[in-house]
């Protein structure tokens, strides 16, 4: 029997932002104040939406809807480092992201509502629609980017999964191509330890998910997810390189889902509430807030003006999602197909 190799890569893991709110002055990415103020009021704008977004579910006033709770940095640090001009591919846990963009807040709700109108993006937006089966959109975000190579169009392409998308077929090979053609791509995994029930451990044997880049030729790099410094400065250095001509990175956000999968999920039959108490202490909005209150620019005024600035547009987007005209049933086919075949138009009678 020949003799059993096993190596071993190692990925570089970057962190910024300490839980006591202090930095690495020489990792610290050149954010001005107003920046750093307005990564502050995202996160709170994507808190607010998500605990009103689930208090709307229970009301049953929207449908099945996903909580972001505890994964606001690793979305609007990401986000926060896009230009107007780069394309978009979130998944359905995306909403720091789509937030950053200015994506609006109503039609976000309208989409959970069940209204697929609202995924149709303002013309200003480079953002494809959510997409929900697990990882299929990465091969479509490798066709943007290659299309962009063909058409020599200076942009960077950005695709956001979750962990449970890497193990998934469509990973593999949308990871394969972009290597291959040095495509002007940043993959973004939100590594939140759960892929529904599944646990990371019983997804992969690799001891990161960043190292699978290195298998198709292009790097991986693991950043703490809940520090938002540390994830705005590795989506930002990785887009620079995308936009440069020099090819794909893959950066893997170690994160934690705090709420359920969903809102049909219940979290508390496959995981303990220590492990969910662990990770609720490395909360990252609190963590900006002990930098920020460090730096002088945080008060608990400012932190109650940026919460009923949230509420505020939230409940304005609630009421406008509501007082629109609810769609045809017939709608649902008019966008699937160019010509509808048989069946559909069978089905498209008694809709």
């Amino acid at each position: 029997m020949p003799e059993e190799i096993c190596a071993t890569v190692e990925v570089r893991r970057l962190s910024v932002l300490a839980a006591d709110g202090s930095v690495d002055e020489a990792l610290m990415p050149p954010l001005a104040e107003g920046d750093i103020r307005r990564m502050y009021e995202l996160m709170v704008l994507t808190r607010t939406f998500d605990q009103r977004a689930v208090a709307l579910q229970r009301e049953g006033r929207l449908g099945t809807y996903p909580p972001s709770l505890g994964q606001e940095a690793a979305q609007v640090g990401s986000a926060f480092a896009l230009q107007p001009e780069d394309w978009l591919f979130p998944s359905f846990r995306e909403l720091g992201v789509q937030l950053t963009c200015g994506y609006p807040i109503q039609q976000i709700f309208q989409y959970w509502s069940g209204d697929e109108r609202g995924q149709q993006a303002p013309p200003s937006l480079n953002i494809f629609p959510v997409c929900v089966s697990v990882g299929t959109h990465i091969p479509h975000a490798v066709g943007a980017a290659l299309a962009a190579r063909y058409r020599r169009d200076p942009v960077a392409v950005a695709a956001w999964f979750g962990d449970g998308a890497t193990s998934k077929g469509d990973f593999h090979e949308g990871f394969n191509m972009a290597g291959v053609f040095r495509l002007p791509l940043v993959f973004i995994c939100q590594n939140n330890q759960w892929a529904i029930s599944v646990p990371l451990s019983s997804q992969t044997a690799a001891a990161t998910l960043a190292q699978k880049a290195l298998a198709y030729g292009f790097p991986g790099v693991q950043v703490d997810g809940n520090d938002v410094f540390a994830v705005y400065r590795a989506t930002h250095d990785a887009l620079l390189k995308a936009r440069s001509g020099d090819g794909p990175t893959f950066i893997e956000c170690l994160t934690y889902r705090v709420a359920d999968h969903t809102t049909s999920d219940d979290a508390g039959r496959y995981r303990s509430a220590e492990e969910v108490a662990v990770w609720s202490a490395r909360d990252p909005l609190q963590r900006l807030e002990k930098y920020m209150e460090r730096r002088g620019i945080w008060s608990e005024a400012y932190a109650r003006e940026a919460r009923q600035l949230a509420t505020s547009a939230i409940d304005a987007a609630v009421v406008a999602m509501e007082a629109v005209v609810a769609p045809d049933p017939a709608d649902m086919f008019t966008h699937t197909w160019a010509a509808p075949g048989q069946r559909q138009m069978r089905q498209r009678k008694g809709a």
